[in-house]
């Protein structure tokens, strides 16, 4: 325990801290008091002082205004330091602009050099004191012009006052000091004017000037006056002029001023004469010169950032259209400094969206900031970057190449007439001739021939300029086709383009650009460029124009040279696939793909179409199908590869092998097939023969995908009730489906309709009328997949633009409507392709964005975009009318039947199973071969016959086509041949009626074979069982009896029986 006097001690020694800690905390009030005191007084006295300066400065100027007599430029200057001494920017603004005001009146004053402002400059003891204050006089005014907004006008006013003052005192050509012998004092002056935009620019001069011009022009409308842009352009124009262009100065000036949005186009409308100060010092040589520099273009851009480095690239091209002959001469510096600020831009170009990026609209998706102010002006930045796919620099950058004649010595060709209808197909041999003599007149045929070098430097500007452009379609995204459109507006670039490539290298093209995929180098990348921008133009060329254009007018290219392309399209392709560069591509690599297989795909779809190309032109020799086969079942990535991309280099009928192998192994994974330890479940349904398609609907419709692909076991019943005689073994099952078929697609049912002309089908508009109609068209679509799962073949002729859609070509961006149209209405087609070669002002013709159509005898209008019947059509809608009226016709007024027949096509047939095959081609899949029926094949698959009934002895046998339409229902044989008819074709010597008709008996058989006869026929004709792909002759005792028998009752159609 403590003691008393350790306590006492412990108590005393807290007390005295206590003490000592107020008697410091006395102490620091005291001294804050003292602080607090003086600050008050100081500001007190301060604020006392600046009344009364204002008060002074107040009457100064309230006497200026009064007073007839101007004061002295001494006067100005006292009251101007004791403005700027209390000056602030929230009280004193009014004030500094009476200031400004005094100034300029005093400059304006005739043969007073007392009063004038400026001749303080003058003066031994107060030259430092004016430049200083005059300094922060402009500075201040700078800040000012920072803070206003030129749309409003009071601040408008303010702003020419302020620029007023800048331009007066930056320059000394007004200066009426100067006049006469004051003329030599003009090098000390300059000098002077020259520190003072020194000052100024160190101070941020020029991100003011820009602050204020952008304010004023980026706006749907500019809302500066000419005397304003003119006076602010000057402004910026100066210093760089004065330090005679100096690095310095120039890039300050290209950042801030030259990135002014639309800049150049506003001086050219509003203040065309600064536009010629520009030209008369050459800027834009020295614009060139500063960027070509990689390094000064690249902290360029990185200063501007991505929108408003377009503004920049924007004002550039506008100065380099109104300069064409000094480009001329810059070219490649010019190319070069463009390439570079795209490549910037490019670099934060998106695919997607994401946290991350912006939307731009013309860079797309952007991971830069965005500048959402500059979205009034973008029209006129756009219309700018234009100037960059225009006919004037497109000349000039290629001039090279258009330069070349394209021209052969003149030889007599007979002139060949044209077609009557452009629309009619003509055989592929008569359509080359005629094409080839049209041509030939004209210019030699392009073939790859080979000899110049990669590395001479007209190829090296060639490949500079298609970077360029190449670089420009994948940064500029969301205007690609604006710059497609443009370089495909010269029709003479692309063939002498293609001319260019063909001499590539020592043997031509292909090889050269096989060697440069396996190259990293530049000049390889260079050269895949050149091709890239060769095919995207080429492919939106051949896309916009017509089958007129392209067949008869033959634009741009001949029909050979289509021919000699495709050629070397579709070696260069496939190599890349089989040589597994397309495997692992990615980048510069799979976007080269891309293009390549794009225009590849677009010429072999318009061949397609309207053949241009020779037999097997599409086919490559040296792709052995086995070895195709090989590689796809050991699951090889480029054979796969092949199939995905370029199906049609393997022959047709290895690929309907294929689908037919692919069902077959997807049967078996299902259990569909019959095997010794398993049956696959079988569906039985019972149909009335007189509502066969009703009773067919309602019991298959619900069926699921499973059940729809096994056996489907069908018995047929009379209105009575009485089941028909017959078991099903396929046979009942293929004349269900074939009575159904032909009924849905009775047009007279208006399900479908027949096109004009050739009478193909495709979905009715009307096809509503019907209850549950889209419900129907998915039943169809079941229906006919099911016929192409058994490989049925039904004689159903479909349009081609309606066949093009269940192959999901439409859902390309290189579809065309407009293509597809003379497969719907060839006369339509032609009428509404007229108005894009009408002569005159389309608007006379009183058309509207409207279709009207007579239905079901009303007359109704559609609108073909909202509004469209109050819209109309003239000289700048015309191409849009043109496609949106084909979309109408063939997308949009089916577009839900289409879609439900599609839906129940592919419940059954996966598309990626179909997707090998083109338009006709899908049509031979389901409705057989359109070729002439091989006899040979006939007799080996027929079995064995008499030999007087073989068919190659029966020449007078109507057309086989016929024979082969009243025995299997379906006039074209089977796409891969009768090996493939399921029942097999077979011929049944009967001896009695059909009704009597047990089936084969050994006695029936061997007396049908030797011939003898019960008793004579008679008057009975031959029948068959389409159901069994089954013949059934009466035995007739002469051949003659028999011809004439079989082709009597091929033409009553009599004789479709069930057995």
């Amino acid at each position: 325990m403590f003691t008393v006097s350790q306590t006492s001690r412990a108590w005393f020694l807290d007390k005295a801290r206590q003490a000592r800690e107020e008697r410091l905390e006395q102490k620091e009030r005291e001294r804050s008091a003292v602080l607090i005191q003086a600050l008050v007084r100081s500001f007190l006295c301060r604020r006392r002082l600046h009344k009364d300066v204002r008060r002074e400065i107040d009457e100064f100027f309230t006497a200026d205004e009064s007073g007839s007599s101007k004061r002295s430029a001494l006067c100005i200057f006292k009251i101007a330091r004791k403005l700027l001494f209390i000056c602030k920017t929230t009280e004193d603004n009014e004030r500094m602009e009476k200031l400004c005001r005094s100034i300029l009146s005093s400059m304006d004053a005739e043969n007073e050099p007392k009063v004038w402002y400026v001749s303080l400059a003058l003066s031994k003891d107060l030259t430092l004191l004016w430049i200083k204050q005059i300094k922060s006089i402009l500075w201040y005014c700078c800040e000012l012009l920072g803070q206003l907004k030129p749309e409003i006008l009071q601040d408008s006013r303010l702003i020419t006052l302020y620029l007023t003052m800048l331009v007066t005192f930056t320059d000394t050509s007004t200066w009426k000091i100067l006049r006469g012998k004051g003329e030599s004092l003009r090098p000390a002056l300059n000098h002077i004017c020259a520190n003072i935009m020194g000052h100024l620019n160190q101070r941020g001069f020029y991100s003011v000037l820009q602050v204020l011009l952008t304010r004023g022009l980026a706006r749907p409308r500019p809302c500066l006056s000419k005397s304003t842009l003119t006076a602010a352009f000057t402004l910026a124009l100066r210093p760089v002029v004065a330090a005679q262009f100096s690095d310095s100065l120039m890039r300050p000036f290209i950042i801030h001023i030259m990135s002014v949005p639309a800049l150049v186009a506003h001086l050219s409308t509003m203040a065309p004469e600064r536009l010629g100060v520009l030209e008369s010092h050459d800027m834009l040589r020295k614009f060139i010169v500063f960027l070509r520099d990689r390094d000064r273009c690249q902290d360029a851009c990185e200063s501007l950032e991505g929108c408003h480095t377009l503004c920049l690239m924007g004002n550039l091209l506008h100065l380099g259209s109104l300069n064409l002959k000094m480009l001329e001469e810059e070219t490649d510096g010019f190319v070069s400094l463009l390439t570079q600020m795209l490549c910037y831009c490019q670099k934060y170009v998106s695919q997607k969206k994401s946290n991350l990026t912006h939307w731009h609209p013309v860079l797309g998706w952007f991971s830069q900031s965005v500048d959402y102010g500059l979205n009034d002006s973008m029209y006129l930045i756009t219309k700018q970057l234009q100037f960059l796919w225009g006919v004037p620099l497109i000349r000039i950058f290629f001039s090279d190449i258009l330069s070349k004649k394209l021209l052969e010595p003149p030889e007599p060709v007979p002139a060949q007439p044209q077609p009557s209808s452009p629309q009619t197909v003509l055989p592929v041999k008569s359509l080359l001739k005629r094409a080839f003599q049209k041509s030939a007149s004209v210019r030699n045929i392009l073939k790859p021939v080979g000899g110049r070098r990669v590395d001479s430097t007209e190829v090296r500007k060639v490949c500079s300029i298609c970077v360029l452009y190449q670089t420009s379609l994948t940064t500029l995204t969301q205007i690609r086709l604006q710059i497609l459109t443009g370089l495909t507006y010269l029709d003479d670039l692309l063939p002498k383009l293609w001319a260019f490539i063909c001499e590539l290298g020592p043997h031509g093209g292909l090889k050269l650009f096989l060697e440069c995929l396996n190259n990293d180098t530049g000049e390889s990348k260079q050269l895949l460029a050149m091709l890239m921008l060769f095919c995207d133009c080429s492919r939106h060329l051949i896309t916009i124009l017509d089958d007129i254009e392209v067949y008869e007018e033959q634009i741009s290219f001949k029909l050979e040279e289509l021919v000699t392309i495709s050629s070397f399209l579709n070696s260069f392709v496939f190599k890349m696939i089989w040589d597994g560069i397309v495997e692992n591509a990615k980048g510069e690599t799979l976007e080269l793909f891309q293009s390549v297989h794009g225009w590849l795909m677009v010429l072999y779809e318009r061949d397609c179409r309207r053949r241009f190309a020779p037999e097997d032109h599409w086919l490559r020799k040296d792709l052995k199908p086995g070895v195709l086969f090989q590689e796809l079942d050991k699951d090889r990535k480029r054979a796969q590869l092949i199939l995905l991309h370029i199906p049609h280099v393997v022959p047709h009928k290895n690929r309907v092998l294929l689908f037919r192998n692919m069902v077959i192994k997807e049967k078996e994974k299902l259990g569909l097939v019959e095997t010794s330890s398993a049956s696959p479940h079988v569906t039985h349904i019972t149909i009335r023969r007189s509502r066969m398609l009703e009773d067919g609907y309602e019991q298959l419709r619900q069926l699921p995908q499973h059940a729809m692909k096994g056996a489907i076991r069908v018995k047929f019943v009379s209105d009575l009730g009485v089941d028909e005689a017959g078991i099903d073994q396929d046979g009942v099952f293929k004349e269900f489906l074939e009575e159904i078929i032909k009924r849905v697609f009775d047009p007279a049912l208006n399900l479908f309709k027949t096109t004009s002309g050739d009478e193909r089908l495709y979905p009715s508009p009307t096809s509503y009328i019907h209850e549950n109609y889209l419900q129907l068209f998915e039943f169809v679509g079941k229906m006919l997949g099911k016929a192409v799962y058994e490989g049925i073949v039904v004689d159903v002729p479909f349009a081609s633009f309606f066949l093009s859609q269940m192959l999901g070509h439409h859902h390309s961006v290189f579809y065309s409507s407009v293509d597809e149209l003379p497969s719907l209405d060839s006369e339509f087609y032609k009428n509404l392709t007229s108005i894009k070669r009408y002569d005159g002002d389309v608007a006379d013709l009183g058309l509207t964005l409207s279709y009207d159509e007579d239905v079901m005898g009303q007359l109704v209008c559609h609108e073909l975009v909202p509004g469209g019947k109050t819209i109309p059509v003239t000289d700048e809608n015309k191409i849009s009318y043109i496609h949106l009226m084909a979309h109408f016709r063939m997308h949009t007024q089916i577009k839900n039947q289409t879609a439900a027949l599609i839906s129940g096509f592919r419940s059954i047939i996966k598309p990626e199973w179909i997707r090998m095959f083109s338009t006709p081609e899908l049509q031979r899949l389901i409705s057989g071969d359109n070729a002439e029926i091989d006899l040979e094949d006939l007799n080996t698959r027929t079995g064995e016959i008499p030999a007087w009934l073989r068919w190659e002895k029966m020449p007078t046998v109507p057309r086989l086509h016929l024979v082969l339409q009243f025995v299997t229902s379906c006039s074209r044989p089977p796409l891969l041949g009768f090996a493939y008819l399921k029942p097999p074709f077979s011929i049944r010597c009967v001896e009695v009626s059909d009704d009597q008709d047990t089936g084969d008996t050994l006695g029936s058989v061997l007396r049908g074979f030797f011939t003898i006869r019960k008793r004579e026929p008679g008057g009975r004709l031959p029948t068959s069982s389409t159901c069994f792909n089954l013949l059934k002759l009466p035995n007739y005792s002469k051949k003659s009896v028999l011809r004439e028998k079989l082709r009597y009752a091929i033409s009553m159609n009599t004789g479709f029986e069930l057995s």
